[in-house]
């Protein structure tokens, strides 16, 4: 028996995410393991298991986090509440997506969930995470304290004011700029639009001045492209719901097209 385990994607997930090189994810909607399967077998760097607006429960959430190993993926899980971190990190997680981190106060609360060492995480070796066992206290301690991803959603005007600090947050390894939350909560017409721009340019600037990566959702290459001129380099691209309805509805216009009277 020795302490030391293969490599995995969920163990470089971390390295990759923080070198600010282009990673490309999509979220997982649907409880079932075969989208993730799917989108590691393409090639996707990653896939967010989506807890917080998508009926999943630990089990589901679990099954996927293997589905993931299977296909040679990392999976991000976005919780709904920080007290969810522990169960996704035990889990396997190769990190999480944490929303509505509004001040360095939550900022704080959030990475101490994530971590061992100066933080509160709750130990146990015997889940998936520890290979049931298989690492010891410490190795698995240092393990999982060098490998778990935090990626804090940015997605509240308030958390403007507070971004530098948000950012200096220890154990805070990058920030996702959630756009439609912004947008709501702006009043904006679209995410296009000028307050949301600039509060996507604000961020990117502190982001840039914590050397912190920045993780945006983008409808296409082409706006990943844009975003990642200001400082952007991990990207989500739609769901495996959206492609799915995007291919059914391609498939379908076609259809009517060939068939019209």
């Amino acid at each position: 028996m020795h302490d030391n385990a293969p490599a995995r994607p969920a163990d470089a997930f971390r390295q990759r995410l923080l070198s600010r090189k282009p990673l490309l994810g999509s979220f997982i909607k649907t409880p079932t393991v075969h989208a993730t399967e799917i989108l590691g077998d393409l090639g996707f760097d990653f896939v967010v298991v989506d807890e917080e607006h998508a009926p999943f429960d630990r089990g589901q959430t679990e099954l996927i986090m293997l589905a993931a190993r299977a296909a040679g993926t990392a999976a991000i899980v976005r919780v709904p509440e920080i007290a969810r971190i522990l169960g996704a990190l035990d889990d396997g997680a190769a990190g999480v997506l944490v929303p509505h981190i509004s001040s360095a106060a939550r900022a704080r609360e959030a990475a101490a969930a994530c971590r061992y060492r100066g933080g509160r995480r709750g130990f146990s070796n015997s889940p998936r995470a520890g290979r049931y066992g298989g690492l010891g206290i410490w190795p698995h301690v240092d393990r999982q304290d060098a490998h778990v991803s935090l990626i804090a959603m940015i997605e509240d005007p308030e958390a403007l004011a507070e971004i530098d600090t948000i950012l200096a947050t220890e154990g805070l390894d990058a920030v996702f700029i959630g756009r439609g939350d912004l947008t709501v909560a702006l009043q904006a017409e679209s995410p296009e639009a000028p307050p949301v721009q600039a509060a996507v340019e604000t961020i990117c600037a502190a982001a840039e001045r914590a050397g912190k990566p920045v993780c945006m959702m983008v409808a296409n290459a082409a706006e990943a492209k844009r975003y990642h001129t200001i400082g952007a380099s991990t990207f989500i691209v739609a769901s495996d719901q959206a492609f799915m309805r995007r291919a059914a509805a391609e498939s379908l216009g076609s259809f009517a097209k060939e068939f019209a009277a």
